[in-house]
């Protein structure tokens, strides 16, 4: 829709305007209301979550035998400090790019992986993330994609170290991996 330019108000519209209008007074400027005080600040949602957190030790929503023990993913090329390793492990690199390999199949995600890995490279990426979850549904085979992805990072030859992300990152169920550059 083109809005139109407003017309030039001219002396005849101005005079026509005060005519239909009439008299005008003006109003006496009237103080604003006092202010009323500002309450205090009341935590109502940590007391809401500390009134939770019996309940919910006793519900125990998680099975403990499933925590991430053990399970961590690790690896360091031969001839590189180990000084990278534990930075890796600490977080200390700052992820640029990720991919997430949930509900593929092996072969497609090893393409996906092979073509993720190339154009990371490509890009001048040194440290990417790869989620291939925990295997929680996998079969008495153990974790496929998990399995996989770690064979595959240890034949690469642009991998330098791979470990198990941070729990925030998606722990042992993601893997952060540093590239040569």
């Amino acid at each position: 829709m083109k809005r139109r330019t407003p017309a030039t108000v001219n002396d005849e519209d101005s005079r026509l305007f005060r005519e239909a209008i009439g008299e005008v007074r003006k109003f006496d400027p009237v103080a604003p209301p006092p202010a009323m005080p500002k309450p205090e600040p009341h935590p109502y949602m940590l007391e809401a979550d500390e009134a939770a957190v019996p309940g919910e030790l006793l519900d125990m929503a998680f099975d403990p035998g499933l925590m991430e023990a053990g399970e961590e993913l690790s690896y360091l090329r031969d001839g590189y400090a180990p000084k990278l390793l534990r930075q890796l492990k600490r977080g200390q690199y700052s992820v640029q790019d990720d991919i997430d390999l949930h509900q593929m199949n092996a072969a497609a995600a090893q393409a996906t992986i092979a073509a993720f890995l190339a154009e990371a490279s490509e890009r001048g990426y040194h440290c990417v993330r790869i989620v291939h979850g925990k295997g929680l549904r996998s079969k008495a085979g153990g974790p496929v994609l998990k399995i996989l992805t770690d064979r595959l990072l240890r034949r690469r030859d642009d991998v330098i170290a791979f470990a198990s992300a941070r729990p925030m990152q998606g722990g042992t169920g993601a893997v952060v991996v540093l590239l040569k550059g």
